[in-house]
C-alpha cells in the first residue's frame, strides 16, 4: 500500500501535523505501507530533521489560502502512484486541488486512489465562535458553502485524532455529511532515554533556572494558547509566594501577540521566555519541569502535553483541550475552564497537593501515555483502518 500525504509544510517550525506525520511514519513503514509527502515548501528549503521518506516540494503557496497551482499539474502526472491521498488540514487551496484532480483522474477512466480527510481540529466550533474570529469566521462559511463541504463529503473518509474532535466536528457547519468519520487516534514515538546532555542544552539555554523548580508552558506563543491567562493566574499567585516555583514560557515569540506578552511579563522576574525550543533543550525542558501547562482555547490533540505525560510529568490543562477526557479519567493531570478563575483555580490545586501526590500524578501521566497515545499502537490502527477503505 502506498499513501500520498498532502500538507501546507514539513517545516519543523510549523506545528504539530508535521510532527505527528514524522511520528508515526516509521512505524507505519514496518506494517509495509510506503508514505510520501507532497508539501508548499520551497525546493531548497532546509529542515533541521532528516527524514527517511520522500518529501515532494512543490514551492510555497500564495496568500493565507496558500494558492499554488502547480499541484494540480504534480497530482494529475503523479496521483496514480498511489492507493490513497491523505489531505491534512481545511481551509487551503490544496485541498479543493486534491478534489478537482481526483475527479479529473476519476472522470478520465483511470482507477483514482482514495482520498481521506484530516481536520486536525479545523472544523471545531471555536474557531466560528471565538470573538476575535469574526472575519475569518465569515469567511469559513462562505469557504465552505462553496468548497469544503463538497470535499468532506465526498471524501472517502474523515480521520479524527480523538473521539471529542470527531463529535465536535458534526456541531459546527450545516450539510457536514461525511461517508464516513473515523476516530483513527493518535500517538508519538517515545521521548529519548534521558541523559545529561538534555540538561546541560537546557540550562545553557537558560541558566537562571539552574538549580531551581519550575513549571513549562511550550507551544506556540498565540492568542488561542491562553498565554495571557497564564501569565496573570501565575503573577496572581506569586504574590507573596517566593517558593512558588518559576513559570518558563518556551515557544517563537517574535510575533506582535509574542511581545505583548512579554511586555504582559515584564514586572514579574520569575516568568522566563525561552523562544523555541529543540532537540536536547526541549528534552531537558520537559524533564526538569514540575508540570507541564496549556491553559487552551482549543486544542485538537496537544503533541507537546503527550510528550510531557511520557515524560512522566503530570499536566495542567482546560477542557478545551480534545484529550482532557483521558487525561483527567486516567489522573495524569488536573483539568480547568479556559477562564482567568479557571487557570488561577487549577494552578492552587496544583499547588495544594503534596510532593507524593504530585509525583503520582506524573506516574499515572506515564501510564495514560501508554494506554492512549503509544505511536505504535496509534500506527497499528491507523494501518488497519487505510487498508479497510482500499
Amino acid at each position: 500500500m502506498k499513501v500520498l500525504r498532502v500538507i501546507t509544510s514539513m517545516n519543523p517550525k510549523s506545528g504539530g501535523p508535521c510532527q505527528g506525520i514524522r511520528n508515526v511514519n516509521p512505524f507505519i513503514k514496518q506494517l509495509g505501507t510506503e508514505v510520501e509527502v507532497v508539501c508548499l515548501d520551497n525546493a531548497a528549503e532546509e529542515y533541521i530533521t532528516k527524514d527517511d521518506f520522500i518529501i515532494h516540494k512543490i514551492g510555497k503557496g500564495k496568500t493565507s489560502y496558500q494558492y499554488q497551482p502547480l499541484l494540480y499539474n504534480w497530482l494529475i502526472k503523479n496521483a496514480l502512484n498511489y492507493d490513497l491521498v491523505m489531505v491534512h488540514g481545511l481551509w487551503q487551496h490544496y485541498n479543493l486541488v486534491v478534489y478537482k484532480a481526483v475527479n479529473a483522474l476519476k472522470k478520465s477512466g483511470k482507477k483514482a486512489p482514495k482520498v481521506v480527510i484530516m481536520p486536525h481540529g479545523m472544523l471545531d466550533p471555536y474557531f466560528q465562535t471565538a470573538a476575535d474570529r469574526k472575519w475569518k469566521a465569515l469567511r469559513n462559511e462562505l469557504v465552505w458553502f462553496f468548497i469544503e463541504k463538497k470535499c468532506i463529503n465526498q471524501a472517502d473518509a474523515i480521520f479524527y485524532t480523538c473521539q471529542e474532535e470527531l463529535q465536535l466536528a458534526a456541531t459546527t457547519f450545516e450539510g457536514y455529511s461525511p461517508k464516513k468519520a473515523i476516530n483513527v487516534s493518535y500517538g508519538i514515538q517515545p521521548p529519548p532515554v534521558r541523559k545529561p546532555e538534555f540538561d546541560t542544552a537546557f540550562y545553557k539555554k537558560c541558566p537562571e533556572l539552574l538549580h531551581k523548580e519550575y513549571w513549562l508552558f511550550l507551544s506556540r506563543i498565540h492568542e488561542k494558547k491562553g498565554v495571557d491567562l497564564l501569565i496573570q493566574a501565575y503573577s496572581q499567585l506569586s504574590v507573596n509566594n517566593p517558593a512558588l516555583p518559576e513559570l518558563v514560557i518556551a515557544g517563537p515569540n517574535e510575533s506582535a501577540y509574542g511581545q505583548e506578552m512579554i511586555k504582559m511579563a515584564a514586572e514579574n522576574s520569575k516568568i522566563h521566555f525561552s523562544g523555541m525550543l529543540e532537540g536536547d533543550e526541549k528534552w531537558g525542558a520537559f524533564y526538569n519541569c514540575q508540570a507541564y501547562l496549556l491553559p487552551s482555547h482549543q486544542e485538537n490533540f496537544g503533541i507537546a502535553i503527550v510528550e510531557a505525560l511520557a515524560c512522566e510529568k503530570a499536566v495542567l490543562i482546560t477542557d478545551k483541550v480534545n484529550i482532557y477526557r483521558e487525561i483527567e479519567e486516567g489522573g495524569g493531570g488536573l483539568v480547568s475552564a479556559d477562564t482567568f478563575n479557571g487557570v488561577l483555580g487549577v494552578l492552587k490545586k496544583w499547588e495544594a497537593l503534596s510532593k507524593t501526590e504530585q509525583e503520582e500524578m506524573g506516574k499515572n501521566a506515564f501510564l495514560l501515555y501508554q494506554k492512549h497515545f503509544d505511536v505504535k499502537s496509534a500506527a497499528e490502527k491507523l494501518n488497519k483502518v487505510l487498508k479497510s477503505l482500499i
